[in-house]
């Protein structure tokens, strides 16, 4: 495989991205205009800790048509969505005053503070989420019931934080000229994301060994299933080095999809693949059936049921226009932003996530964007999904090797290697320090240095000298993070008559929605695949 970029055994910096970094060193400003949002899931649990029952709050609006407040899988999985602002600060306060706003109106019942659930008795008890009865409304619910049949609900109802970034629009002319590209700039700016696309599949498991917060499962959440985890108290199961358990086997490190192969050498690649994986039949799914008991329970038996299906830690992506299907979008657009999935809900951050963590994505994904990124082939793509699995089960463990270029390499010290090139980044896009992300990646490679500040450890800790049961320890976070919202006072936040007008107009969004389908739902479906 050509190139010298993250997967090179030579200098820590290769040629290219040192010249790079060189180029772009005397722009300064390069990141004004960037643009960052972030998503976080939340399970509603009521005060004895089991995932609540009752439908959707109204007073949060439509969970189809609410901009900032909607549902993931369950109908008590709730998804708090900032809008792509300009600076992190914005953004992590913005989320918080999501989460005052959803305090202030929920109904006795608190938010689940981390990734992996507790006190689940069975799939039943965790109810599939309800968008009304207009075609787009019914589509996603149904494709909620196809990941049901085909995963169990039990995966479904992890919580985690997607990160959603761009690079600013002056930024692309003078890395086009850098790069001696003399295409469509759209072309470029696609190609370019998806370099940083490849090398964040190939780095993810930084992200998990620094970021990771899920060691430990309630043992309800295994449901009788056998695994090699530890009892570290009656209620609570643990990996000894684990980070993130939401990413292994246990969570979204999904076998059953394990056959599919999603390239990203090429925007075409990427969405002949995703388009062939919705439009191919599998026999596993075939024999689940596409109806059961006069309902339709999946959207078709093909691979994938629509292309959100594919699992990725990060997802090329462009603002879809209604009724757009989001391959569509990038062929009609080229890539917009790239949306990072690879990171567990923070226990100890009210919001799940904070600024220095903000920063550090940032600086992360900057430096995958201007580090080489050769073509993945079928071995590295094994090794990049093997390395992810070893850091979330494994990734504290002394000495670890990851897989890297063919030949084993330290996780500890590929990861100390790629702090010089983020701090070298650092130097260009923020020389002054004012934006802290050196101090960002600082704090944050600190555990690589010393495996106990990484969250894994500082939780599993936390369990230890408490004494406490993972449930009982969440559910006092979940407790007390409640009361912190309840006394930010309502006055300081304008945002929150915005977000009451906002839950207002969805439901009238929605109704317009309703009245407006022309078609019955299986010709909607049918035109939509089309």
């Amino acid at each position: 495989m050509s190139g010298r970029g993250p997967q090179s055994r030579g200098p820590v910096l290769s040629a290219s991205f040192d010249n790079r970094l060189a180029a772009l060193a005397g722009h300064p400003g390069l990141l004004n205009g960037a643009r960052r949002g972030i998503e976080k899931e939340s399970l509603r649990v009521t005060r004895d800790g089991y995932i609540s029952a009752q439908p959707h709050p109204p007073a949060l609006g439509s969970a189809l048509t609410n901009k900032h407040i909607t549902t993931d899988f369950s109908e008590a999985l709730l998804e708090f969505i900032t809008p792509p602002l300009t600076d992190c600060w914005g953004a992590v306060q913005f989320l918080c005053d999501l989460h005052q706003f959803v305090g202030m109106n929920l109904d006795d019942e608190l938010l689940w503070p981390m990734s992996m659930p507790c006190m689940i008795r069975s799939d039943a008890d965790i109810p599939i989420a309800n968008y009304g009865s207009s075609n787009v409304g019914r589509m996603k619910t149904v494709y909620r019931r196809g990941l049901a049949v085909r995963y169990g609900r039990y995966m479904q109802a992890i919580s985690g934080i997607h990160y959603n970034f761009s690079v600013p629009e002056d930024f692309w002319p003078l890395y086009q000229g850098l790069r001696g590209d003399g295409g469509s700039m759209q072309d470029f700016r696609s190609t370019a994301y998806l370099e940083l696309v490849r090398n964040v599949r190939r780095l993810d498991w930084l992200l998990l060994y620094l970021l990771g917060a899920s060691p430990a499962v309630c043992k309800s959440f295994l449901a009788g299933r056998e695994s090699d985890l530890e009892s570290l108290d009656k209620g609570t199961l643990f990996g000894p080095h684990a980070t993130s358990l939401r990413m292994s086997d246990l969570g979204y490190h999904n076998t059953q999809q394990a056959s599919l192969r999603v390239s990203a050498n090429s925007l075409d690649e990427y969405v002949a693949d995703l388009d062939g994986a919705i439009r191919s039949p599998s026999e596993r799914w075939q024999e689940l059936g596409i109806f059961a008991d006069g309902q339709r329970q999946q959207l078709n038996a093909n691979q994938l049921q629509i292309e959100n299906e594919f699992y990725s830690t990060i997802r090329p992506k462009r603002v879809a226009e209604s009724g757009e299907r989001p391959t569509a979008a990038l062929q009609r657009g080229g890539i917009e932003y790239v949306e990072l999935r690879a990171l567990d809900v923070s226990p100890f951050d009210p919001v799940g996530i904070n600024q220095r963590q903000a920063k550090f994505l940032e600086v992360f994904l900057l430096t995958c964007l201007l580090l080489d990124s050769p073509p993945i082939d079928d071995a590295e793509h094994r090794a990049n999904v093997e390395n992810q699995s070893l850091t979330a089960r494994r990734g504290r463990e002394p000495g670890l090797q990851l897989q890297r270029a063919g030949s084993p390499t330290g996780l500890v010290e590929w990861g100390l290697e790629l702090r010089t090139q983020m701090l070298a980044v650092c130097e260009v896009f923020d020389p002054d320090g004012e934006c802290d992300y050196a101090a960002a990646v600082q704090e944050l490679m600190a555990g690589l240095d010393d495996p106990e500040a990484t969250p894994s450890a500082r939780l599993l800790a936390d369990l230890r000298t408490t004494g406490k049961p993972l449930f009982r320890y969440a559910m006092d976070l979940a407790s007390d993070y409640h009361g912190y919202f309840q006394s930010l006072a309502p006055d300081l936040s304008p945002q929150l008559a915005q977000f009451k007008q906002e839950s207002s107009d969805s439901m009238a969004r929605q109704r317009a929605i309703e009245a407006g389908d022309d078609l019955d739902f299986e010709a909607y479906l049918e035109r939509y695949f089309q």
